[in-house]
């Protein structure tokens, strides 16, 4: 079975990138993208997706309110993580919460978990019995503590995307491992894994001798030039 998506993100080039990460997922098809809550609930009415992904920073009202107001499935994909809004959403029946900024095989990981949900509900006569129930919440939550990639600490990851971020610049993988006090063998792993993921681009820098060197630039969730610098 392929699952509808619909993506409710102001920013059309986060937009983009959450379009593709849903795409490249087995089962899952992109239907339609809002960048308000009005138009995200026009949409969810004219395509009547399974699921939409919503963030909370919307420019007409906050996406908590706008999951109130959809039939389909929710997962918010937000950088608010405000416990008043993590509770929020869980009380207008989002089925999970997807803290930014995160690789895309995170995003990944939690859709695959929601069609194993889906289908195992799907598979079962209206009245579960609770080993039913069990089943299904199981399978939702289980790519919520999915371990980091071999070899990479979540909190290193962490750290070198905000030493991405930190600046809005091109970075090299020399200068992140002497900013964070680790070797350049180490920050190269971390910015290679982040541009396969999409979260960056890289170009290359010639200079006057030697082998060019990578330079790598933040273009996932978090751009500069937002009214009033918030998150996205």
């Amino acid at each position: 079975m392929t699952y509808a998506v619909l993506i409710v993100e102001d920013d059309f080039r986060v937009a983009a990138l959450h379009a593709r990460f849903v795409e490249a997922t087995d089962g899952f098809r992109v239907v339609g993208t809002a960048d308000t809550g009005a138009a995200a609930i026009e949409q969810a009415r004219r395509h009547q997706p399974d699921l939409a992904l919503i963030d909370n920073y919307l420019p007409d009202r906050p996406g908590t309110e706008v999951a109130r107001e959809l039939s389909c499935d929710v997962i918010m994909v937000t950088a608010d993580s405000a416990a008043a809004t993590v509770r929020a959403a869980l009380s207008a029946g989002a089925l999970n919460y997807l803290v930014k900024p995160f690789a895309g095989a995170q995003l990944q990981q939690r859709l695959s978990a929601y069609a194993r949900f889906r289908d195992l509900l799907s598979g079962n006569p209206e009245n579960l019995g609770q080993a039913a129930v069990d089943r299904a919440v199981l399978a939702l939550r289980q790519a919520d503590h999915a371990p980091a990639p071999k070899g990479q600490s979540p909190v290193t990851a962490r750290l070198v995307i905000e030493q991405l971020q930190a600046g809005g610049a091109a970075v090299t993988a020399a200068s992140v491992a002497d900013t964070l006090g680790i070797s350049r063998a180490t920050a190269q792993r971390y910015l290679a894994a982040l541009a396969q993921d999409g979260q960056v681009t890289v170009t290359l820098r010639y200079g006057a001798a030697g082998r060019p060197e990578h330079q790598y630039t933040w273009c996932g969730v978090q751009l500069p030039g937002r009214p009033g610098n918030r998150p996205l």
